[in-house]
C-alpha cells in the first residue's frame, strides 16, 4: 500500500486559490484546525468553503481567504453563532449560501455518486428557496407527481478532515460519538486530505476501536498528516474535549481588527508540521 504521509505545508501546496474546499467535522467538533491554520497563513485566497461550519469557517473568513461559504450552519456549539463568520456576512466580505442541513448532506451525496442532483423534501416551504433562487424543483415522474427540491451536487476540488487514528495508507478511524459526513466530503472531492491524532500500523487500528469505527478507507484519501492536537481548540473525543477558554478568546477576538490581530499573532504565527 502506498505511503501517503504528508505535512500540513505539503497539503496546502496541493491547493490553489479559487478552489471549492469542503471541511469536515461538525460545528466546533473534530475540525481539521491544523490544516485550516496552515491555509490561514498561506497565500491562498478566493476560496469557496463548504461546511457544517465552526471555527474553520470563521477563522478563514477573518484571515481573508474566503469568497463564498456554503453551509448548513456555522456555530461554535457552546457559542451559538460564529462571530467572525457573522462579521464577514454583515460586512459583505463574503457571499453566503445557507442551506437546510439535509440539503447540504444530499448535495455532498449527489457529488459522491457523480450525479448532477438528488431530489429531496428538505428546504420545501422554507426561505432557503427564496434566498437561493438558483435552486430548482422537479416533479416526481410517478403517479403522485410530488414537487421536490432538486439539490445540485456539491462537487469539491478538495476535502479536509480530521480523525482520531489513521494508517499511512489513508484508512481513517473515528473513536468519538460524532462521525458524521466526513466520508461524504472525501467522496465528493477530487482530492481528500486527512489529518489525525496519531498514525498507527494498519493492523493496530482494530486495537484502537471496533471495525465500525473505520469510517474512512484509503481509496478516499490522497494524503495523511499526523497532527497531535490537530483539531485544537475544537472537540476531538475521546482524545480531548473542546478548549472552552481558548474558544472564548477566539470569539472575543471578533470584537475589533485589533483584537483579531492580537489573537492571530498569538495563535496562528507558527508553522505546522
Amino acid at each position: 500500500m502506498a505511503d501517503k504521509r504528508m505535512t500540513e505545508a505539503e497539503v496546502v501546496g496541493r491547493l490553489e486559490s479559487g478552489m471549492v474546499i469542503g471541511i469536515g467535522g461538525w460545528g466546533s467538533r473534530r475540525k481539521p484546525m491544523s490544516l485550516v491554520r496552515a491555509i490561514a497563513r498561506s497565500g491562498l485566497e478566493d476560496l469557496t468553503v463548504v461546511s457544517f461550519g465552526g471555527p474553520d469557517v470563521g477563522l478563514l473568513c477573518a484571515a481573508g481567504k474566503v469568497r463564498k461559504v456554503v453551509y448548513g450552519f456555522v456555530s461554535l456549539d457552546s457559542i451559538p453563532l460564529e462571530p467572525h463568520f457573522r462579521n464577514a456576512c454583515q460586512s459583505g466580505a463574503i457571499q453566503s449560501e445557507p442551506l437546510d442541513e439535509g440539503m447540504l448532506q444530499w448535495g455532498l451525496y449527489a457529488a459522491a455518486l457523480r450525479l448532477p442532483f438528488l431530489p429531496t423534501r428538505a428546504g420545501l416551504g422554507s426561505d432557503v428557496m427564496t434566498i437561493n433562487p438558483h435552486l430548482k424543483t422537479v416533479r416526481s415522474p410517478y403517479a403522485d407527481e410530488e414537487e421536490l427540491v432538486a439539490m445540485p451536487a456539491l462537487t469539491l476540488d478538495a476535502a479536509l478532515i480530521h480523525v482520531n487514528r489513521a494508517d499511512a495508507a489513508g484508512n481513517g478511524q473515528m473513536l468519538g460519538p460524532d462521525p458524521f459526513f466526513d466520508d461524504l466530503f472525501c467522496r465528493a472531492a477530487s482530492r481528500a486530505y486527512m489529518s489525525c491524532e496519531r498514525i498507527v500500523p494498519t493492523e493496530a487500528l482494530l486495537d484502537e476501536g471496533p471495525v465500525q469505527s473505520l469510517h474512512i478507507n484509503r481509496m478516499m484519501v490522497h494524503g495523511v498528516v499526523e497532527a497531535p492536537g490537530g483539531a485544537w481548540f475544537t472537540d476531538c473525543a475521546p482524545d480531548y474535549g473542546r478548549d472552552e477558554a481558548l474558544q472564548a478568546q477566539y470569539a472575543a477576538s471578533a470584537k475589533s481588527p485589533a483584537t483579531w490581530e492580537a489573537f492571530r499573532a498569538a495563535h496562528l504565527s507558527g508553522e505546522e508540521g
